[in-house]
């Protein structure tokens, strides 16, 4: 799977957080601004771009930053450690966003994190294997993650909604000390607001054979990027940092878009931090 973003993605990013035009920017990159101005488009430039110039105006790693630009990549994420542990992937106008799925063994009962556009893939899974869906856990109300909300309501009526949407009902919304169980899984929570109000990560422990913590992070962090600061750029790498990478290095990081990745992966290849 190809990065959500390329270096071109990044570069925008940190420069519209900062306010910093692109004229700004270009110069500091040794480009024209037609020549800066595909680069944010495509990742690609005409001339090299002076990153060593570029990155610490816009407060990313130099060599993280350069590191992607030559092609890094995450290593592929083998699920042969979290083999009760399943991602989705739906698109929908070229947007592709990722759901997942996780299930005890023993009981068969099953939780959803996001719907994704399309809820089919995921019920064809939840029909074979004859599982019990009885909860779904929303890391944001951003429609291409909640798009199959109400199918997914219609068919399970009683399913158990999380979220921490300021408008969701008082039996829905997250609470700092929630630990909820699903068979032997045990799901917890940590706001991660900044991409939006209501970012949340899902933190699921309990997998077979000790297998490492997984963090379902919604748009806040994805391999090598980040979300876009809709609430607040700096509050969500705050958060991100603090809330996130603090977690376990061998933490499997289960972002809304993009490939699968780990925390030691991001702390030690994400130029924003």
């Amino acid at each position: 799977m190809t990065l959500e973003d390329h270096v071109g993605d990044i570069i925008r990013k940190s420069r519209q957080a900062i306010g910093l035009t692109t004229q700004a920017a270009s110069q500091a990159a040794g480009l024209s601004v037609p020549q800066y101005e595909c680069l944010e488009q495509t990742g690609q430039s005409t001339s090299p771009p002076d990153y060593k110039n570029l990155a610490p105006l816009l407060g990313l790693d130099t060599a993280k930053l350069e590191a992607l630009a030559k092609g890094w990549t995450p290593p592929a994420v083998s699920l042969k450690h979290w083999r009760n542990l399943l991602p989705f992937q739906t698109s929908r106008d070229g947007n592709t966003v990722n759901c997942y799925l996780v299930w005890d063994e023993a009981t068969l009962e099953a939780a959803l994190f996001d719907t994704g556009w399309d809820d089919q893939p995921v019920f064809e899974v939840i029909e074979k294997h004859n599982l019990n869906l009885s909860h779904l856990f929303i890391t944001h109300h951003h429609h291409d993650h909640v798009a199959a909300l109400e199918p997914i309501r219609q068919k399970i009526p009683g399913i158990r909604i999380h979220s921490s949407d300021p408008k969701a009902a008082p039996d829905q919304k997250n609470r700092p000390n929630d630990f909820i169980h699903v068979g032997s899984l045990r799901i917890s929570n940590r706001p991660t607001p900044g991409h939006s109000e209501d970012g949340v990560t899902y933190l699921v422990g309990g997998f077979p054979d000790d297998a490492p913590i997984v963090a379902v992070v919604g748009d806040a962090i994805f391999a090598g990027s980040m979300g876009r600061g809709f609430q607040s750029a700096e509050l969500l790498r705050k958060n991100v940092r603090e809330q996130i990478l603090s977690l376990p290095p061998s933490t499997l990081l289960c972002p809304g878009h993009g490939p699968l990745t780990t925390v030691a992966d991001e702390k030690a290849h994400n130029p924003f931090f």
